[in-house]
């Protein structure tokens, strides 16, 4: 079959022909038709220090997809061949004390797919049959393909009452977006996206954005709006330490972004204040996944994000797009 490899340590992907992934009785083989590109593809494809130390060489990429079941191991009971579905692509052991508690998105020994194990840019993709999600007939390919980014905004959103609230979401990536979305479909009173990026803060002011700031022109320091609740999605350190400034008493923090390097913050503002911090980490299993499904079921919109259509042959155009920052969400179609 043909995939999208890290074939070489350095920068770039190459399309290349790979074994068909063989499945063992508990897991279950996915014909793919349309995937994502994520950040964490982006940072492989840049061959950054976080990519370097993480992935294995050679290996083909990806975790955001959608596909039909071509085949199931002899074990698997509740998926059967040609079933539409997507699939968590963190994969954790089942034997440890926050897998063996409910709290299986906490699990230190989780095998992350197209990070640690062959991905979902292929023709085909094995996973876990426990990690397989159906999807509802009424939701597109493409929403389906992002379900993994829409969950870590859902988890992220989630985290904290946000009705009746003022928000404040900083990085307008992708996550941010649809986070702004969220919020505004659940119900915050106002949200307030921060980005250095204009195409960008212009597409949040599209997902329900109340007010938009770009750092680049306007510092969050004389930002004059209150907040009761921040969403950290940029791993940006100068909108992590401001935000905890900037929070309100009893403020609400969610972390999503990844910061490159170490970053250093207020302590007093945290304690003083009263301040919640919360780290997020991929989706709850499955939490998120019922939660998600049922937002999208009941109307929230999220289509607006994606912003770029190729055919994987054009998968160079893609990354480029990626690496331009001007874009939202970018399709990469495995069978038009």
């Amino acid at each position: 079959m043909k995939a999208l490899v890290k074939s070489k340590p350095e920068p770039g992907l190459w399309m290349e022909d790979v074994p068909v992934p063989t499945i063992d009785p508990h897991e279950v083989l996915v014909e793919v038709d349309v995937t994502a590109i994520c950040g964490t593809d982006l940072h492989i494809y840049n061959w950054d220090k976080w990519a370097q130390k993480t992935i294995p060489v050679p290996m083909h990429i990806g975790h955001e997809f959608v596909g039909h079941v071509i085949e199931v191991g002899k074990d698997v009971k509740n998926i059967k061949v040609g079933e539409r579905v997507s699939g968590e692509g963190h994969i954790t052991c089942d034997h440890c004390k926050n897998c063996r508690t409910g709290k299986s998105h906490l699990c230190a020994h989780t095998v992350g797919l197209g990070v640690n194990r062959p991905g979902a840019f292929a023709e085909y993709v094995s996973l876990p049959a426990k990690n397989i999600v159906k999807v509802p007939e009424d939701i597109p390919d493409e929403i389906a393909a992002i379900f993994d980014p829409l969950g870590n905004s859902i988890h992220t959103a989630l985290s904290f009452d946000l009705i009746g609230e003022s928000v404040f979401i900083s990085g307008a990536g992708p996550t941010g977006l649809m986070a702004t979305q969220i919020a505004k479909y659940i119900g915050a009173k106002n949200i307030i996206v921060s980005d250095v990026n204009e195409y960008r803060l212009t597409l949040a002011e599209k997902m329900g954005a109340t007010h938009t700031i770009n750092v680049l022109q306007t510092p969050l320091d004389s930002v004059e709006h209150e907040y009761d609740i921040a969403l950290e999605m940029s791993g940006n350190a100068y909108a992590l330490q401001t935000l905890i400034k900037n929070i309100s008493h009893g403020g609400k923090v969610a972390l999503l972004g990844i910061f490159p390097e170490h970053v250093s913050i207020d302590w007093d503002n945290v304690i003083f204040k009263g301040l919640h911090l919360k780290g997020i980490y991929g989706r709850e299993m499955f939490t998120t996944w019922h939660k998600m499904l049922a937002l999208l079921q009941s109307g929230l919109a999220i289509s607006p994000v994606i912003t770029h259509h190729y055919h994987i042959d054009e998968y160079q155009s893609g990354f480029d797009i990626m690496n331009s920052r001007n874009c939202g969400k970018v399709i990469l179609n495995w069978k038009k």
